[in-house]
């Protein structure tokens, strides 16, 4: 962080972010073109004058994350709110796979012919896990099942398996899994308002997204990949604390898109900033998308190449 910081110096007053806006908006075309997506969201303490006139607070931002797995693409999105606007507005066009946690304002989408919602297994798994302590006979049961299920995963990915592999493997193996553990959680009582009844009910009112996983190989069994892609946000509000104001916060979104592309893409992204700040003056329109960390990469290397 110290080196972005020391770079950032360099602009001499200029916003970075208004800088490189141009980029934001193609690395979204990007990512909604890619077919799959995950999303998930975080909260962002901002700056906000008029609230905190009347109560002394931050006003509660949120960062709705989005990343096309396939392409290692990412991007933040900030939102004054947590409604369903933020994301109706950034996915509008977007056909294929979303995959999501099983929050409320995701279900909205799952009416789009051309959206399939996928849910997350991760997050069921963790309301079984709740209901152990209780339920223990029941919920061993459930996360044994569960657990056998991600080991066919694991198997998939050590071998390398193709999305097409993937599927198949899935229909012959994952789905006896999960009819055996549907079975199961039909076929003992539930009580309102314990653990294990709403570890049942998440599971079961979400029990198509939840195995759409094993029709499509290019979607994964969890959620956790875009998960770990939060992380630099939670780090953040540990240190700079809250974001000076919502422009602020979008400004932080953007750069938090590009250097995370970056890292996906292994890209040293002092030296993509620099160069780029250099070019995008430059560049006609139709060529800024080069900028982007994974196609800058590409043609560095090409052209590293040739001087070899």
């Amino acid at each position: 962080m110290y080196e972005l910081r020391r770079g950032l110096c360099i602009l001499r007053g200029l916003q970075v972010s208004q800088i490189l806006s141009p980029l934001g908006e193609l690395l979204r075309e990007e990512i909604l073109n890619g077919g799959y997506i995950q999303a998930d969201e975080t909260r962002i303490p901002v700056q906000d004058r008029a609230k905190s006139k009347q109560s002394g607070k931050h006003h509660t931002g949120y960062y709705w994350i989005y990343s096309d797995l396939v392409s290692n693409l990412v991007m933040f999105d900030y939102q004054q709110g947590r409604s369903r606007d933020g994301p109706a507005a950034f996915l509008k066009g977007f056909k294929g796979a979303l995959q999501t946690d099983g929050y409320i304002v995701y279900d909205w989408f799952d009416q789009f012919d051309e959206i399939t919602q996928s849910c997350c297994w991760a997050h069921a798994r963790r309301y079984f896990h709740r209901a152990k302590r209780l339920h223990p006979k029941y919920a061993k049961v459930a996360l044994t099942l569960i657990q056998r299920l991600y080991a066919v995963e694991r198997e998939l990915q050590q071998g390398g398996a193709s999305f097409e592999e993937r599927a198949q493997v899935r229909q012959r193996r994952s789905v006896p899994i999960l009819d055996k553990l549907k079975a199961h959680l039909e076929g003992h009582p539930t009580f309102k308002g314990c653990p294990w009844n709403i570890a049942v009910c998440y599971t079961l009112n979400r029990w198509d997204r939840l195995t759409r996983f094993t029709r499509n190989g290019i979607v994964e069994i969890d959620n956790n990949l875009v998960e770990n892609r939060i992380r630099p946000v939670a780090l953040g509000r540990k240190n700079y604390l809250f974001a000076g104001s919502h422009d602020a916060a979008k400004g932080v979104a953007l750069l938090y898109s590009l250097l995370s592309t970056c890292k996906q893409h292994n890209v040293k992204y002092m030296m993509w900033l620099e160069d780029v700040l250099k070019q995008i003056s430059k560049l006609p329109a139709s060529q800024l998308h080069t900028l982007l960390p994974h196609h800058w990469k590409v043609n560095r290397e090409v052209t590293l190449a040739k001087a070899a």
